[in-house]
């Protein structure tokens, strides 16, 4: 009988014959009194992936379903060893790791890191293994910026015949990559903080509607959903995405709270102004170098506070990323209260 540790990752991929959507079927997963449900997501044509994380030790029986095409089986979930303590949540104003070990967030951001040459990932993925941080905020999409001009290799969908992005037809050397790149985070015990949106772009991601943001929202839960080392972030600095809507921003908070099975965090980020308490928030996701005001925060959210940007140090133009070391050392702050 196949193995996965508690809190690993059970896989299977299933060859449907033909595309049936980007996500598709269903899998039922059950040990004991325990029954969970996921979907199926499209890798490559005709190719599904069934992905899932157990929370609880003992036989697991599934059933996998998608279009005509069904398989069932059973593997054993064994106790979790090493750098895996489940994933991450909240606990009063404070975070821990499924299995009650305490987690203290000390961050950083990699934003496009994923979206560079091979050499590069690699030298970001070697360069982490050997830093401090616990937890990196990295985007989905590919970000224009000064110092970040590259066209990635792979975008995370083909184009349409009139140039516009195909949300329904995902190229799986992109995702493949994702998948690689937070597997090896996962295994170096880092979270990765999913950044969904963000505004700084010139490939057209930002302007996706409405309809096609949920499709591909929909897609990350079902091939993210599993790893435990996954936390959602809607944004980063939600208020530039001029396209959307704070009725927007909850539909996408309001659908991650309801699909995620596997109930990890989920925050949004500002450049000005936190967004406004919501039921799907489970943490503060904020911006600021005004450390003084968490106790102020922590009072009206009721829940942790995390300031996950208060400038950077270095040597650039630009007043974000040119604070010097001594300044920097004494806004650095970084907790949650």
């Amino acid at each position: 009988m196949k193995t996965v540790e508690k809190y690993g990752m059970f896989e299977m991929a299933v060859n449907a014959g033909e595309n049936a959507g980007i996500v598709s079927g269903n899998a039922v997963f059950q040990s004991g009194s325990m029954v969970k449900e996921v979907p199926a997501f499209l890798n490559r044509a005709g190719e599904y992936i069934v992905r899932f994380m157990p929370e609880k030790e003992g036989v697991w029986n599934y059933r996998i379903m998608i279009g005509s095409t069904e398989n069932a089986g059973k593997f054993l979930c064994t106790s979790n060893t090493g750098n895996d303590h489940g994933p991450v949540h909240t606990a009063g104003y404070h975070f821990c790791y499924a299995d009650q070990t305490r987690y203290i967030p000390v961050g950083t951001t990699c934003y496009a890191w994923t979206n560079q040459t091979k050499e590069l990932q690699d030298e970001t993925i070697e360069t982490l293994r050997n830093a401090p941080f616990n937890k990196v905020r990295m985007c989905v999409f590919p970000k224009s910026m000064p110092y970040n001009h590259n066209d990635p290799e792979h975008y995370p969908f083909f184009k349409k015949q009139d140039g516009s992005w195909d949300v329904e037809n995902p190229d799986p050397e992109f995702w493949e990559n994702m998948d690689k790149r937070i597997s090896q985070m996962m295994e170096a015990g880092i979270e990765a903080d999913l950044i969904l949106f963000h505004p700084y772009d010139r490939w057209g991601f930002a302007e996706l509607t409405q309809e096609e943001s949920l499709i591909y929202l929909t897609y990350c839960i079902a091939r993210f959903g599993a790893f435990r080392n996954i936390w959602w972030s809607l944004a980063n600095e939600y208020e530039v995405l001029y396209a959307k809507s704070m009725e927007d921003w909850d539909e996408y908070g309001e659908t991650l709270k309801e699909k995620d099975v596997f109930s990890h965090l989920i925050s949004i980020h500002n450049i000005i102004a936190p967004y406004p308490k919501r039921e799907w928030m489970t943490h503060c996701s904020i911006q600021s170098g005004d450390i003084n005001r968490i106790i102020f925060w922590k009072k009206e959210y009721e829940l942790p506070v995390m300031i996950d940007e208060c400038g950077y140090e270095g040597n650039i133009q630009y007043n974000w990323g040119n604070i010097l070391p001594e300044r920097w050392r004494m806004r650095f702050k970084f907790r949650s209260v």
